[in-house]
């Protein structure tokens, strides 16, 4: 079948070398290409944790960077050999802290294939969790090309015999139980372990219990005649038992020559207890056992509210994991009987080639291709896609996925790590991972803040003693500057808001690939485009016809669209579907032949009809080519005995969101350009549907040259987002200072692109960057706070202007305070 453009002669956009792709990431020096291993962390309590370990393992030879998350207690190292994953383990632990392999381990570019492959690193993709041996081509396949099929059929059908035949797979995105990996790593998923609220909550109540007994014998019945002993009594198991997760976590720190805050809260309430303690034995008077009892239940009680908030924050990532079935029933020949029959397993055994079931209301077990039965699968929990998708045997469905009327038979194509769900899960935690450069600034200040503290405190203690004031002032002094100091609230600010905010965006469809993405979306100004896949669906639909002389609209269509039921091009689907939605019955046909590159003919009801180019015809009515001519899209023409009756015209189909969504880029203060490489009839035609003026049209681009037209935007000073889909979009995407793909789109597209928009809705470009700059605001609201507090409190403490109580209270309070302003990104909606 062939098109008959009405467009003007093609200027092409000024052309310069094509950005390259990003390539494999190699170390500068040597060449030696770099692999990332994710580690799960224990112990850490506050930034000077992370920050420690942080600097200890870029410390090490061989180690390109190191990204430690307090909010997550996940780290994301970049290493080169010799170097190993095992010893990356043991330095951390050296440093005070536990850590295990997150996933089998190491991920590196030895795991991909050139091309597409190399997403697999960029997103995060690991070896899957299953069979004992992975072929270089399963490695290979990337979470772009996952998005962009949805699922891959295996290649060969002895492949998928293969694998079933090899041990069932341990337990995947859905929670089950996994042996050991051979590497060392864990296959566990990390959020499953007992959230640190269940562990500190005991500690927390019987601190409440003796802490108020002891605050009324001190502060309201001082009087009382063995007051003293009973608050020791009271207050005892308060220290030392209750506030031990502070003493322990300052002692391994101490072991290691360096401090934190849990340093500061131990030296202070031991402090307090023990000069109370010495006091009641030599008869002294002053006593500060309320003090060492309140603070420690103060800041029990905010690392609760801490905890609680901080496994709330991890909702998001936890309601993917929940997605996925939990069992599945797959159709198995019996051995004997040679009966297929329905038997129920665990999600960890299903393999690639199992055919498995999907009954109305049940969530697809796995990603496949449906090989039996119709139905719609609604696919918002995955996609944020609200509108259910009909399939058929042949289409693709998402593991995840709920099956709302038909009954479903799917073979499974991909299971475990390989899947949807899995790389959305991989993508979100890698950016929650990662740092944002705010909090660069916040974790310096963190890594000597805590250093500084203590010199403070002993110069205030020693200043207060020299002034000729008490020792038991002195102390209490110290004491609150020690604690109201704790740099908490600074090391949660960017953490908690990218955590909260990344789980957010996941669950509307946009996969956010770093924290350094959130600086860009806040200096963007512009957003080109790109016409086709991104503004419009590419799907080709009819959109008018013009006819000569009586003939009627119904007969030209119904003529046309009997030729072209004979072909499968673009074009000849469009005129077809167009007379399938007017309900037409078309008439049968014979002698059908294609002109490759011109058209088609057939013989309809005995008289040969001609669609195509307008070359086809020996005449063509002057009528027709001024309709064609004046047509956006693509025109071809109908008629028989050599003369042309009617033109009909087919266009790229504009998706229904993407005029609203253009004036909501408007409205967030981007200026929207269009860039195509359609002629300029067909550009401005879609311009005029979505609302973006004529100036800022850029028709006829050769995609060699689409990055080009970014160059020369941000020549101008403008700060450029670019929204495409496709491989001659990868080099814009790359040039530009936001990029953002959509997720049904190209790998290398998806590769060169910041954000992900997992649903094939332009609104979700709206989306990406006002939830962006919404978490970069929260996060600069919680380090204000943050930075501010210390700034304030400090000095408030030093000269007297508080006591130990209060500074406990506030210090708590303000950790609660910037975690709760996080979890607010949970309510934003589109």
């Amino acid at each position: 079948m062939s098109t008959s453009h009405t467009a003007s002669a093609p200027t092409s956009y000024p052309s310069s070398p094509p950005a390259s792709p990003p390539s494999p990431a190699s170390t500068p020096d040597t060449g030696r290409s770099t692999s990332e291993v994710r580690l799960s962390i224990t112990g850490m309590t506050c930034a000077s944790c992370s920050a420690r370990i942080e600097r200890r393992l870029t410390k090490m030879d061989g180690i390109a960077s190191a990204s430690v998350n307090l909010a997550t207690e996940k780290a994301l190292v970049a290493f080169t050999a010799p170097v190993t994953a095992q010893q990356i383990v043991a330095e951390v632990e050296k440093t005070g802290y536990g850590a295990t392999l997150i996933g089998g381990g190491t991920r590196g570019p030895e795991a991909t294939q050139p091309g597409a492959g190399a997403l697999l690193e960029k997103l995060g993709s690991e070896p899957s969790t299953g069979t004992a041996q992975t072929t270089p081509s399963d490695a290979g396949r990337s979470f772009g090309a996952t998005l962009t099929e949805r699922v891959v059929k295996p290649a060969v059908s002895s492949f998928a015999a293969a694998r079933a035949g090899v041990a069932r797979r341990v337990a995947d995105l859905t929670g089950g139980q996994a042996p050991a990996a051979p590497d060392g790593g864990s296959h566990e998923n990390h959020l499953d372990h007992v959230p640190a609220q269940n562990t500190i909550r005991p500690r927390l109540i019987v601190a409440v219990a003796l802490t108020v007994p002891v605050f009324l014998l001190a502060m309201v019945i001082p009087s009382f005649g063995a007051s003293g002993w009973l608050e020791f009594v009271l207050a005892t198991p308060v220290v030392l038992w209750c506030a031990w997760p502070f003493h322990r976590a300052a002692a391994v720190n101490a072991r290691h020559l360096a401090s934190t805050m849990d340093t500061l809260v131990s030296i202070g309430v031991l402090a307090a207890w023990g000069y109370s303690v010495a006091s009641l034995l030599t008869g002294g008077s002053h006593l500060y056992f309320e003090v060492a009892a309140v603070v420690t239940t103060f800041l029990l009680a905010g690392r609760f509210l801490e905890a609680r908030a901080k496994d709330s924050g991890k909702d998001a990532l936890r309601s993917l994991l929940d997605l996925g079935a939990k069992d599945v029933a797959v159709l198995r020949i019996d051995p004997s009987t040679r009966i297929t029959r329905e038997t129920r397993i665990p999600i960890t055994d299903l393999v690639v080639g199992d055919r498995f079931i999907v009954r109305p209301g049940e969530k697809v077990a796995s990603d496949g291709v449906v090989s039996d039965g119709q139905s719609a699968v609604d696919t918002s929990l995955v996609t944020g896609e609200s509108t259910p998708v009909d399939v058929s045997p042949g289409d693709a469905v998402t593991g995840g996925a709920i099956n709302t009327n038909g009954r479903l038979v799917v073979e499974t194509t991909r299971v475990g790590s390989d899947t949807v769900l899995a790389g959305i899960q991989r993508l979100v935690e890698n950016a929650q991972t990662g740092k944002a450069q705010v909090q660069r600034l916040a974790d310096r200040v963190s890594a000597v803040f805590v250093p500084a503290v203590l010199v403070i405190a002993l110069v205030t203690f020693v200043a207060w003693l020299a002034t000729g004031h008490a020792l038991s002032q002195a102390l209490a002094v110290a004491v609150t500057v020690l604690i109201i100091a704790c740099p908490c609230a600074l090391g949660l600010a960017t953490p908690t808001a990218l955590l909260v905010g990344t789980g957010r965006g996941a669950q509307l469809g946009t996969l956010i690939k770093g924290p350094q993405v959130l600086e860009s979306t806040r200096r963007v100004d512009t957003v080109v485009l790109d016409k086709t896949g991104t503004v419009t669906t590419g799907h080709l639909q009819l959109r008018s016809i013009e006819v000569r002389g009586r003939l009627s609209k119904k007969a030209a269509l119904m003529a046309a669209a009997a030729v072209e039921k004979g072909s499968e091009h673009p074009i000849a689907l469009a005129i077809v579907a167009g007379a399938d939605e007017a309900r037409l019955t078309l008439p049968s046909i014979r002698d059908f032949t294609t002109n490759p590159g011109e058209g088609a003919t057939a013989r309809v009801n005995g008289t040969e009809v001609t669609v195509g180019k307008a070359a086809l015809f020996e005449s063509v009515d002057d009528q027709l080519r001024a309709y064609a001519a004046g047509r956006g899209g693509t025109t071809v023409f109908v008629g028989w005995d050599g003369v042309a009756q009617a033109a009909l015209t087919v266009e790229d189909t504009v998706r229904d969101s993407s005029p609203v969504a253009i004036a909501r880029l408007g409205e967030l203060g981007l200026t929207a350009y269009l860039l195509t490489g359609d002629g300029e009839a067909t550009a401005h035609s879609v311009a005029r549907e979505v609302g973006i003026p004529a100036e800022r049209v850029f028709a006829d681009v050769l995609p060699a040259d689409k990055y080009r037209v970014v160059v020369d935007l941000q020549q101008q000073g403008r700060v450029v987002a670019m929204v495409g889909d496709g491989i001659n979009d990868a080099a814009a995407l790359a040039q530009a200072d936001l990029g953002l793909a959509m997720g049904t789109g190209t790998d290398v597209a998806i590769d060169s692109a910041d954000i992900v928009l997992v649903r094939a809705d332009l609104d979700a470009v709206g989306d990406a960057i006002e939830l962006s700059r919404e978490t970069l605001r929260v996060i600069k609201q919680n380090l204000a706070w943050a930075f501010g507090y210390n700034t304030a409190a400090l000095p408030l403490a030093a000269f007297g202007l508080l006591n130990p109580m209060i500074a406990g209270a506030t210090m708590a309070l303000s950790s609660v305070l910037v975690v709760t302003n996080s979890l607010r990104l949970k309510r934003f909606a589109r």
